[in-house]
This record gives C-alpha cells, sequence and structure tokens, in this order.
C-alpha cells in the first residue's frame, strides 16, 4: 500500500515520477467485482464466469502494476475478453493499447469520444446510450453521460452478495476540472453535465465504483474490508449524496469562473 500522506501530497509525488507511489493491494469490492488499480487511477475487473470484463486501464506507465494486481488476485490476462472505457482522458486509457494486445480483449468507448480516444487506443466497439454488454452471468447497461467529455458513459450492472441481489453503478467522469473555461472539452458541457448528473439521480445504486479512488474512498473502505469490518462499499445512500455534492460543487466552479 502507499505510504500515509494527504491524497495531494501522495498525487504529488506521484505525478513527480514516482507512480510506484500510488500500488494499491488488489481486493474483492463485492460480488465478482475486484479493485485492480492505483490510487491515482481506478481499475476494476467483473468475473463473468465465461470472462473477464476489465473497466478502464489507467495511466501507461502503471500498467506494470495493474497487471500484477491482476495476477495477484489469480486472474490470468489473457482472460480479458472486453475492456470498458469510461472516456477518453489518458488516465484511464494510456494502457488500453497494452492490455488489449496481452488479452486480445474487445475496446469500448463511447462513440463521442472514440476519435479523440484513439491517440491512445483503436476502439473495436462504439458505445451508444443505452446499449448493454453481456458476457457470462453480467449484463451491463450504459448510460452516455457527456459534461467531462463529450463522450464519457456511465455503467450498472448487478451482482450477488450474501443472497442478495445489488446494484453496482459508476459516474464515467465524475472530474470538474474540464468545467473550468479554459479546459472545456466541448462547448455546453457544463449544461450537459449538470443534466447527467440528474439522470444518474434517478438510478438506484446499492455499490458505487468510484471513476477514481477519491471519489467513493476506495483506499479507506479497502482497509475497513481487510480488518473484517462490514463491506462499506454496499451503501444506497452513496450513491445520491456524491452526485448532489458534486452539482455543488459545479455550482462553484461556475461562480468563480464567470
Amino acid at each position: 500500500m502507499f505510504r500515509q500522506g494527504s491524497m495531494y501530497e501522495r498525487l504529488y509525488e506521484i505525478n513527480a515520477g514516482k507512480p510506484w507511489l500510488g500500488r494499491m493491494k488488489p481486493f474483492r469490492v463485492v460480488g465478482n467485482v475486484y479493485f485492480i488499480g492505483t490510487y491515482q487511477a481506478s481499475s476494476h475487473i467483473v468475473d463473468t464466469g465465461e470472462g473477464l470484463i476489465m473497466i478502464d486501464t489507467g495511466y501507461a506507465n502503471t500498467a506494470y502494476l495493474v497487471l500484477h494486481s491482476l495476477h495477484e488476485l489469480g486472474f490470468d490476462v489473457r482472460d480479458i475478453r472486453y475492456i470498458v472505457n469510461t472516456h477518453w482522458h489518458g488516465d484511464h486509457t494510456e494502457a488500453t493499447a497494452a492490455f488489449v494486445d496481452l488479452s486480445g480483449a474487445k475496446a469500448l468507448i463511447g462513440r463521442e469520444d472514440a476519435e479523440k480516444a484513439a491517440q491512445h487506443f483503436t476502439p473495436d466497439i462504439w458505445i451508444d446510450d443505452g446499449d448493454t454488454l453481456s458476457l457470462g452471468n453480467v449484463t451491463m447497461r450504459f448510460m452516455h453521460t457527456p459534461g467531462h467529455t463529450k463522450g464519457t458513459i456511465s455503467f450498472f450492472f448487478d451482482v450477488e452478495e450474501g443472497g442478495r441481489t445489488l446494484r453496482v453503478g459508476s459516474f464515467g467522469g465524475a472530474g470538474l476540472n474540464t468545467m473550468v473555461r479554459s479546459r472545456f472539452d466541448f462547448e455546453g458541457c457544463r449544461e450537459a453535465y449538470r443534466a447527467s448528473l440528474h439522470r444518474l439521480m434517478e438510478e438506484r445504486v446499492d455499490v458505487f465504483l468510484g471513476n477514481h479512488t477519491w471519489n467513493n474512498d476506495t483506499y479507506g473502505k479497502s482497509l475497513l474490508l481487510c480488518e473484517g469490518k462490514e463491506n462499506p462499499f454496499i451503501d444506497s445512500t452513496l450513491w445520491g449524496t456524491f452526485l448532489h455534492d458534486y452539482e455543488k460543487r459545479l455550482d462553484e466552479v461556475i461562480k468563480n469562473d464567470q
């Protein structure tokens, strides 16, 4: 695990050329969902029983950490069938080409992000709003949630845990950095971001997967799991709280960036 210190201190050192400081011990989140990413860029694996679905691959300079975590959990990279890329930014897609090469998997991304994603990998499948991906015992439903980027996609699927069916969900691009005028991904992104938040608020989510570890305190919750505590990822209140908080943050960005 990475050493202690504030989030900003860790990211400063990581971005200063020490990506290994973001190494996190991989773990099962819930059901057949596993975290294999790093502190600076979340990556997840869904074991469908008939192959693996990988969600985001992270930076190129942390591919070896993600691959090691995958193997540490007992998975084989050659069993990855699909790689879902939530949006085109490099912290989510730089390593996709490498994982496609290692696994032979098909790479997916939102249709409106496909052109920009080409700088990192060649998409095999373009995702549109309402599309689904089925493999083994998993059917993942996609929602087009533009704002952070024009083609950001979010996703939802069910898992079994302790005799219960739980709904997993993730906002594919919560970052507010592109809500600042100098960093707009497209015109109208602020309005699109707000509309996406409101659409997402209508969804029921029992297990919120963070697009970045700080979205849902992935690290802190992983420590509680290691201590044998009740699974903190199972909380149907976190999703709505997060989305409402980010709408307030959006308002602050707009207020301060007229």
